[in-house]
């Protein structure tokens, strides 16, 4: 069990630290700022004061700096404490996160903006380069740039309960 829970996060290393011509060891997102101003636009939008959120429906796409989110629906919840401080975003309904190098997508999102991390479930694929990591669920930590993929619980996700993957090798001439 532990030879297979290594396996898989070699594997994970392998793709964060980049295929053939990416950035080599550096994740497109470490480092995000999950600070910065968010621009949201939908198909429709909706103010509940009362619950301190907003929920925006139908080809919503969140952009913050190089990070864009596409999703079907998107709920943003607030505190109201001088001003509106956003805390988490969850995505529903086909989520795709991308970045200039990196994209991921699942069924499910949260974007906790508080902790700097994002967190995909159901039916998650990696891609970078053209390896790919398949799962049950992708965590991102923004400020690391750490990405860690579980196989999701058997009979759940298409993994049945597994990480899976592949992974380009560039060529390379002997000298």
């Amino acid at each position: 069990m532990k030879s297979k829970r290594f396996i898989a996060i070699a594997a994970l290393a392998l793709l964060a630290a980049g295929a053939a011509g990416a950035q080599q060891g550096v994740s497109a997102l470490k480092g995000h700022d999950s600070h910065a101003p968010i621009d949201i636009s939908a198909d429709r939008g909706e103010a509940q004061e009362r619950a301190d959120r907003v929920v925006f429906a139908g080809n919503v796409v969140l952009k913050q700096q190089e990070l864009t989110l596409r999703t079907a629906r998107l709920t943003v919840a607030y505190s109201n404490n001088n001003g509106i401080d956003i805390n988490r975003i969850d995505a529903s309904g086909g989520v795709v996160v991308t970045s200039p190098s990196e994209t991921a997508r699942g069924d499910f999102g949260v974007y906790d903006l508080d902790q700097g991390l994002i967190t995909l479930v159901g039916n998650v694929r990696l891609e970078r380069g053209g390896s790919f990591l398949n799962g049950g669920r992708l965590t991102i930590d923004l400020d690391s740039g750490r990405a860690v993929m579980d196989g999701g619980l058997r009979g759940v996700s298409q993994g049945g309960g597994r990480v899976t993957g592949r992974f380009t090798v560039p060529k390379r001439t002997n000298p």
